[in-house]
């Protein structure tokens, strides 16, 4: 198995530099690599039983990194699909938009709430998933790129809170403003599509 890395066209952002964009990609393709990179070495030890015994502790840590590195592709290849097609508001006739009013009582509640848990100090991901087996929508709180996924949620929209997502355009006490720009450039309708995928 081998993961394939994606591009993106994203147009110009406001708020968001381009330098900023060029290097998460980077990050997003190191991400990649590294996950392909550690299957790579999980087979290569796994050449017989004896190997297998032998490199037990390496081939469980590999395969804790794997989570790691996976969800940081996997992650960011959500995050930048958002920005695709330039930024498109969200419509009030929406499905998605619907379920949120009815989960939340109003989307701005919702947007408040978001917002808040992307705040959440330290390194992660703001999540809004959608749990079929309950037809909810949930939050999380995302740690670094794996701890804190909703097993069997899909992602509905992601946003990154990493430093290196707004390090370039603002300072750590000004990440409130690049939450912000994130939403001014969202196109709400990947979203949209992602919740009717979902359902």
């Amino acid at each position: 198995m081998k993961f394939t890395e994606k591009t993106f066209s994203i147009s110009e952002l406001k708020g968001i530099s381009q330098k900023t964009i060029e290097e998460h990609l980077k990050l997003y393709s190191g991400y990649t690599k590294s996950a392909n990179l550690i299957l790579e070495k999980i087979d290569g030890l796994r050449t017989s039983e004896e190997e297998i015994t032998k490199n037990t502790y390496l081939i469980s840590e590999l395969q804790r990194r794997f989570s790691f590195e996976f969800d940081g592709m996997r992650n960011h290849e959500y995050y930048f699909e958002q920005f695709e097609g330039g930024a498109q508001a969200k419509s009030d006739l929406s499905e998605l938009v619907q379920k949120i009013n009815e989960t939340w009582g109003s989307f701005d509640s919702w947007l408040f709430r978001f917002k808040e848990i992307a705040m959440t100090r330290g390194v992660g991901w703001a999540v809004l998933y959608f749990d079929k087996k309950t037809g909810t929508l949930n939050h999380s709180w995302v740690e670094e790129q794996h701890l804190g996924h909703l097993a069997g949620c899909s992602v509905i929209l992601a946003l990154d809170m990493w430093e290196h997502s707004y390090m370039l355009d603002f300072v750590p006490s000004e990440k409130k403003r690049y939450v912000e720009a994130f939403f001014e450039n969202l196109n709400f309708s990947v979203s949209e599509k992602r919740f009717l995928e979902a359902k």
